[in-house]
């Protein structure tokens, strides 16, 4: 019993010490898009965060509508909550959480595009913040 238990607490802390990154997430949006991490393209990324997409409501916007046109800069939502950077170069607690990621990728890909983002968006979205110094 005492043995199960150590063990479990062991698996719990290297699980917490291996903490997601940027380059693990393109990893895994690569794998799931069925290419390799080379082919994700930061210009593709670049081009879905600027781009004008019919959102949700039928209006025009883009991820920089409110994360602004620089993503090493703080943003605003529409009712004016301040967002931390998306580039993990200067919010190192950005693309460090799966949860949050998965859980903020659908939100803003359904209200941007009306739709989820498909994995090689998300991998090449991440390609191009991580590449941001």
């Amino acid at each position: 019993m005492i043995k199960r238990i150590a063990w479990a607490g062991l698996m719990l802390l290297s699980a917490h010490a291996s903490a997601d990154t940027p380059a693990s997430f393109m990893a895994r949006y690569a794998q799931e898009a069925g290419v390799a991490v080379t082919a994700l393209s930061p210009a593709r990324g670049e081009a879905l965060y600027r781009g004008e997409h019919p959102g949700k409501n039928g209006a025009m916007q883009s991820c920089a509508s409110c994360h602004t046109a620089n993503p090493k800069q703080a943003g605003q939502t529409r009712v004016g909550k301040r967002i931390e950077p998306l580039a993990p170069s200067v919010n190192p607690q950005r693309f460090t959480d799966a949860a949050k990621v998965e859980k903020w990728f659908r939100r803003n890909c359904t209200d941007v595009l009306a739709r989820e983002c498909s994995a090689q968006e998300k991998g090449d979205f991440i390609a191009w913040l991580n590449q941001i110094k």
